[in-house]
């Protein structure tokens, strides 16, 4: 991280002050390149909510940007604990930047359980922002502190700002009419205004955003909205803060176009409007709430102005059934779930193969088995996508790297099954579906041409002349069948679950003509058109090959930067395309004597490759619920191909 410090007297206030203080005192302001800042509470403290906001503001700003929000799976977790704590962390920059960063430079702690859980991922000479008015007795031994940590030297490392939140809070309301409990809530507001005075941020639209939130009740939002600017007058009048910070906007890391912030569950949703409209379909999901999935589900019904249907189903079963007869009515067919789900919809999804229907599976990949970690990510789904389901029963699978690479993501997965007649697995994770990062809004002519064309008439003359329709007469390019719409004249045909005959659709038995539809169906996936895999090389002297699929595309390149700049030779390349794989995918392997396969499993995609390609492919693997870093995997990196005279 660079600096330049400057003497300012600081902008004024945007309304008097709060407080009641009248002197403001000169303060310097010091230019950063960068910052990590984690917001860390009780899951009831707002945390999740103050993220957000600070991430509105960093976006119109025009930092580039990367979040990564962190949360109980229960509703209400117990307050005070170390499984309570709920946290946010944004890694903003005057530059292009990749993750949300590796530890915080600023750590807004709320209580003391939320200190200790995160206290370990900080540098000596970080900021602690720390609410006293939490550390009694009975919530420090509620998380095991014998002592206050802060008043016994161990937070010597630190540069600790010790702020009575709830007191301020409480005091800037006292005329709000507000009880006190209600009043206390708003001390999130306090630490949203202290730091976005510290780091200069936009404050309009938080106000904006508050008072619309809280329409309904009036005197909450204007209690919100007077906590908050009484924290940025707390920063700015106090001479405990005597130093505030500046991140310039990130001009040259975007190219130009509308930008705004966005997360993966958003773009993913965005994405799947945008296929419906190009194909010219109607878009109808079928789902069942599910962490972290149904995100996906409350936007898309936001938007039925665009055509788009959804219905919330009884259960993941109905869900997929649901979804799988649109498709069969001529619809743009999805459903969304997660691991869990998944099991549950594995039958259906076999139906859409052997029906071979166009449906989209999304999959919001959280930790496992069973219930696992419900707001935990991770990538072990990966094979369950592949093969989890009884008989042959192949499906394409296609999987996003970044928040906003879901937007295209689904694009993609839309183009597969729609041209050639497939469920297709859209596998994100709680990483990218929670995470957000500035998305350039693409022009409508940078869209992609889904239009399809139903079965009209028969397609099959017999000897006799007659004229009928076979529903499993192919495509010879794509060796996808027709697509025809219930109710069409003429051609009515039988679907279900039982063995088709090649061409004719009727119910077989017939052990060759298994043997043949089985191996026509693997030929269909196979040869799906999918770009080759690209791999950058820089100085195409690389003996080391760092492969990647899903959300470890971010810690993968910060990793092989850190590497390069050292001075260090690798080369990466990520896969979108996990079934079929690029048809290049085993030359670029073969060509690199190391392999190493990151993943947030225990290596799945490398026991693909080693199956498939023969190649000696090196697992690096974590199940911890939390994405890599980038220094973790830049050691290991290092590590694997010491001694090489190339790294």
């Amino acid at each position: 991280m660079t600096s330049q410090v400057s003497t300012s007297a600081g902008d004024p206030p945007a309304v008097g002050d709060i407080l009641g203080v009248q002197r403001r005192p000169q303060k310097q302001t010091r230019r950063l390149d960068r910052v990590i800042i984690r917001f860390a509470g009780d899951s009831g403290d707002g945390m999740q909510l103050t993220g957000d906001r600070f991430t509105s503001e960093t976006a119109s700003f025009g930092n580039d940007l990367s979040t990564l929000p962190n949360f109980p799976a229960e509703i209400r977790a117990p307050a005070g604990t170390l499984p309570g704590v709920s946290s946010f962390q944004l890694h903003f920059a005057d530059h292009d930047i990749l993750t949300p960063g590796d530890a915080p430079d600023v750590l807004v702690a709320m209580n003391p359980a939320a200190l200790k859980a995160n206290l370990a991922d900080l540098p000596r000479g970080a900021e602690i922002i720390v609410n006293t008015d939490e550390f009694g007795k009975r919530a420090l031994d509620r998380v095991g502190y014998a002592a206050n940590p802060l008043q016994d030297g161990s937070l010597d490392a630190y540069a600790v700002h010790p702020v009575p939140l709830t007191t301020l809070t409480l005091e800037a309301l006292k005329d709000s009419g507000l009880a006190r409990k209600d009043a206390e809530r708003a001390k999130n507001m306090f630490a949203l205004g202290l730091l976005s005075w510290m780091y200069h941020r936009p404050t309009e639209s938080t106000e904006s955003f508050l008072r619309k939130k809280f329409a309904k009740k009036p005197e909450i939002a204007e209690a919100n909205v007077t906590a908050f600017r009484a924290g940025w007058n707390f920063g700015e009048t106090t001479e405990d803060f005597a130093v505030s910070y500046e991140v310039a906007p990130a001009t040259s890391a975007f190219p130009a176009g509308t930008y705004r912030n966005i997360s993966g569950n958003l773009a993913l949703a965005y994405g799947l409007i945008a296929a419906g409209r190009q194909s010219g379909l109607p878009l109808f999901l079928g789902s069942y709430p599910i962490t972290p999935a149904s995100d996906v589900l409350h936007e898309l019904s936001r938007h039925k102005n665009f055509g788009v249907r959804t219905f919330q189903a009884e259960d993941e079963i109905a869900a997929i059934g649901a979804a799988l007869g649109a498709a069969f009515g001529g619809s743009l067919a999805v459903t969304t779930t997660s691991g869990p789900g998944v099991a549950l919809k594995s039958e259906t999804v076999g139906l859409a193969v052997s029906l071979e229907l166009p449906l989209l599976i999304v999959d919001i990949q959280r930790g496992g088995p069973s219930t696992g970690l419900p707001t935990k990510t991770e990538q072990a789904d990966l094979l369950q996508a592949m093969y989890g389901r009884n008989g042959e029963s192949p499906v394409p699978v296609v999987a996003p790297a970044t928040p906003g690479d879901c937007f295209p993501a689904a694009l993609e997965a839309a183009r597969i099954a729609l041209t050639y007649r497939t469920p297709v697995f859209l596998l994100s994770d709680g990483y990218l579906a929670n995470g957000s990062e500035p998305w350039r809004v693409p022009e409508e002519s940078e869209l992609p041409d889904l239009r399809v064309e139903f079965a009209t008439g028969p397609n099959h003359t017999a000897q006799d002349g007659t004229r009928s329709f076979w529903p499993y007469l192919r495509d010879p390019e794509t060796l996808a069948r027709p697509w025809a719409v219930p109710g069409t004249p003429g051609l009515e045909h039988r679907i279900g679950g039982i063995e088709k005959q090649d061409g004719t659709g009727n119910i077989s038995y017939d052990p060759k003509n298994h043997d043949f539809m089985v191996r026509t169906r693997q030929a269909k996936i196979d040869g799906i058109a999918v770009p080759d895999v690209t791999v950058d090389d820089p100085g195409a002297g690389a003996t080391t090959l760092v492969l990647g699929w899903g959300s470890t595309y971010g810690p993968i390149t910060a990793a092989v930067r850190r590497i390069r700049g050292e001075g260090g030779r690798v080369a990466q390349a990520h896969l979108r395309h996990l079934n079929p794989f690029p048809a290049n995918l085993g030359e670029v392997l073969r060509s690199y004597r190391r392999v190493i396969v990151p993943e947030m499993n225990l290596g799945q995609l490398a026991h693909l490759l080693r199956a498939k390609y023969l190649v000696d492919a090196h697992s690096y693997t974590q199940v911890t619920g939390l994405p890599f870093k980038a220094e973790q995997l830049a050691r290991a990196i290092a590590d694997a191909t010491e001694g090489e005279a190339d790294v």
